[in-house]
């Protein structure tokens, strides 16, 4: 209801924002009955606004989910905090045996969380922390298997962080960063920059934490912004990297506010790449990670920040979601051409994620760019568009489920056929039994896209020599 909001939309030409805090059960149901949504209390529009009922559908969905996570955000983190340190307790004692026998001793080891050696959830289920020595800086493959590392560790804490870029990759860190998200009042996006010392800063948002409420909550949330000259985007994701309330994307933050993500990065940036004529930069991210990538040289681009964008080598993002409309995809493509910029949107076999938002006529969301699409036996392909784009279709029910069968018994094995740094522990193992019931779910673990990475042939990532219709040849990205 577009009287009752006090937050000013003039910067963008149209929108549809969600507020869950304000949906009660009734104004829910009466949604269903009536396509003028605008009237309803929890929806923000400008007036008039029709949906059609599928829409409706799963703008219900999105309120619903997104008032359960802000009733459960308590609980979630207590769990994820306790299953953490249970998980830690285990790595460091030795296994659940030993932690018997040293808690009987008295000699139970405790990481502190904010310790180098803590390891997240994420981190728990692939502990992979060196780089793979065979992939050099002049590999193809090396701006990707850089990329995949560095998301991975994002979800880590931030002595983790520095240490392993430090310690184990011999690179500089630059920083990692907890910042502010306006609309949720909170810190609640993470990053990390860190120079690959060969005149490469790599830019690693962190994606959804499993136990996140407020990042799952970006991710639900399907109210979007209509961006002059940019198109429809996701409205959480917009949020997250640091839309201003009331003024959209100025040119400056304010100085009074906290620090958001794409206006710290980009003076960030700014600051390293003065220091280095020949430097460039590459943005990175899974899943959520990967949709603030995409998103982040998009508003370089609405500011028109020719320089930078000049200088950003790729965009490589891996489990990445759709975060925009057709009007987008365009902005983007001639964002890309313009600047020469890689972009590579890495999809394992049937992930669930980067199939969501859904590309039809409800949602409207449509991805972009070169899908590096893997299957379960890690061969990889360039192509438009994964198969199976919108995941739920019955004609992949068995095709998914017998890849699922398989992706369990590969855990056992893949030790034994690719070597023991591609072991799979029990955690991991415990998810690919789910996979059984939603083969989507453990082919989002950055596991299997580590594994892609290394075990992949560089071809994908290289540029093709195209035959012209005059004979000549032009080069162009795959």
């Amino acid at each position: 209801m577009a009287s009752s909001s006090t937050c000013n939309k003039s910067f963008c030409n149209d929108y549809l924002l969600l507020k869950p805090e304000e949906a009660s059960f009734s104004e829910l149901v009466k949604m269903f009955f009536s396509s003028d949504v605008g009237k309803r209390k929890f929806v923000d529009c400008p007036e008039g606004i029709r949906e059609p009922f599928g829409r409706r559908w799963i703008m219900f969905v999105s309120v619903l989910v997104q008032k359960f996570l802000t009733a459960s955000a308590k609980p979630m983190a207590a769990v994820g905090s306790a299953f953490e340190h249970w998980l830690n307790l285990l790595s460091e004692n030795g296994g659940f045996f030993r932690l018997i026998v040293k808690f009987i001793k008295g000699e139970v080891v405790h990481r502190d969380t904010a310790s180098a050696e803590f390891l997240s959830f994420i981190g728990n289920i692939d502990k992979r922390m060196d780089l793979d020595p065979k992939i050099s800086s002049e590999d193809g493959r090396y701006y990707a298997a850089l990329s995949i590392m560095a998301s991975k560790v994002s979800y880590e804490n931030h002595n983790h962080i520095k240490s392993t870029v430090e310690d184990n990759w011999k690179m500089d860190y630059v920083g990692s960063y907890d910042f502010w998200n306006d609309y949720q009042q909170k810190t609640t996006t993470q990053a990390f920059l860190l120079d690959d010392k060969n005149d490469v800063v790599v830019v690693a948002f962190r994606g959804t934490e499993s136990f996140d409420a407020d990042a799952w909550s970006s991710d639900f949330d399907i109210s979007w912004y209509d961006i002059p000259g940019a198109g429809k985007m996701h409205g959480g994701f917009l949020k997250a990297l640091g839309l201003h309330k009331s003024k959209g994307w100025p040119e400056e933050q304010d100085s009074g506010k906290p620090e958001t993500a794409y206006y710290s990065i980009r003076k960030l940036l700014k600051e390293r790449l003065d220091k280095n004529s020949k430097a460039k930069f590459i943005v990175t991210g899974h899943s959520l990670g990967g949709a603030l990538a995409v998103l982040f040289p998009a508003i370089l681009a609405l500011h028109s920040e020719t320089s930078l964008l000049d200088m950003c080598e790729g965009i490589y993002t891996f489990g990445q979601p759709r975060v925009g409309d057709h009007n987008f995809v365009e902005f983007m493509k001639a964002t890309i051409e313009k600047h020469h910029i890689k972009y590579y949107r890495v999809v394992y076999s049937f992930d669930l994620v980067p199939r969501l938002p859904y590309d039809d006529s409800t949602l409207m969301f449509k991805h972009f760019g070169t899908c590096i699409y893997y299957n379960s036996f890690y061969k990889g392909q360039a192509m438009e568009e994964e198969p199976n784009k919108n995941y739920f279709s019955l004609i992949w029910v068995i095709p998914k489920m017998a890849n699922a069968c398989w992706e369990l018994i590969r855990s056992f094995t893949i030790s034994y056929t690719r070597g023991p740094d591609f072991r799979e522990g029990g955690l991991l193992r415990m998810f690919r039994f789910i996979g059984l019931l939603a083969a989507g779910v453990p082919a989002h673990c950055p596991q299997d896209y580590v594994n892609a990475t290394r075990l992949g042939s560089a071809d994908v990532f290289q540029p093709l020599l195209v035959p012209t219709s005059n004979g000549n040849k032009i080069v162009k990205t795959q």
